[in-house]
């Protein structure tokens, strides 16, 4: 069970790594010609990033919010 900060947390975390992923994945595309090992790089890394963002969409989705009734149990 986790609480709500963590299930907002999460998201967040989501949201940035996807986006931040892309954007990165893009910049390296559109370095490839003038620098090719940057652009293989900056692709590498935003693929990773936005690849674990959307991972944790899965980790998300099987994570239960927990009510005030059950963590007082």
């Amino acid at each position: 069970m986790a609480s709500r900060k963590a299930i907002k947390r999460l998201d967040a975390l989501i949201w940035a790594l996807i986006f931040g992923g892309l954007l990165t994945l893009s910049l390296g595309l559109a370095t490839h010609g003038s620098h090719v090992i940057a652009g293989w790089s900056l692709s590498a890394i935003g693929g990773l990033a936005a690849a674990a963002g959307v991972t944790l969409i899965w980790v998300r989705s099987r994570l239960h919010e927990s009510t005030i009734d059950e963590e007082n149990q």
